[in-house]
């Protein structure tokens, strides 16, 4: 005979384990699975759990660009396109993507500060500073090409700035990719 305590006792303990191993509850819609983590379809709701808004049309206070590389190992993760963006939609977030090139979009009406978590928030991949999405190994930050030490949700995403964000397996040594190669009308 199982004893309603003992069940109890067991679910809270899996509850405990199931919380240590992976952070807190994802919130709908995000990804605690390798990538590829696709762009989110429902774009209000994205944008509003990153504190961001739909601003299509309004004039620009603000226009930078952030350029985001995501490795798996050696192996570039693909940031998608169309994150807090839709053109049929006619909706685009302060910050979001066009294309797949990892070039992160800041166009707002107000001068204000954006963070990497986020356009994490906002794609609905969980970062923090151990672990993005559901990547395992060590996790190592450059911004500009100097190894960041901290949380990186708190990176600001300012004009030309490039993040590297490389997970790699336990005690292996990262390598730093090769600077981005802006395109013309970004320089």
């Amino acid at each position: 005979m199982v004893r309603p305590a003992a069940v109890g006792a067991a679910l809270a303990a899996l509850v405990v384990l199931a919380l240590i191993a992976g952070g807190t509850t994802p919130a709908a819609g995000t990804s605690r699975s390798a990538p590829p983590w696709p762009a989110p379809t429902a774009l209000q709701e994205h944008a509003a759990d990153a504190g961001l808004r739909n601003v299509w049309g309004e004039r620009l206070a603000e226009h930078v660009h952030t350029h985001l590389t995501v490795l798996d190992g050696d192996t570039a993760v693909t940031v998608p396109a169309n994150i807090g963006h839709s053109d049929r939609q006619r909706f685009a977030a302060q910050l979001h993507t066009h294309d797949t090139s990892g070039i992160l979009h800041v166009e707002s009406p107000t001068r204000a500060t954006f963070t990497l978590g986020q356009f994490f928030d906002e794609w609905g991949v969980p970062l923090t500073a151990w672990r993005v999405g559901g990547l395992h190994g060590e996790l190592t930050v450059w911004v500009d090409g100097r190894r960041y030490i901290g949380d990186p949700r708190g990176i600001a995403l300012t004009n030309r700035r490039e993040v590297v964000l490389a997970v790699t397996s336990v005690g292996e040594v990262p390598r730093l990719p090769a600077p981005f190669d802006w395109p013309p009308q970004y320089r």
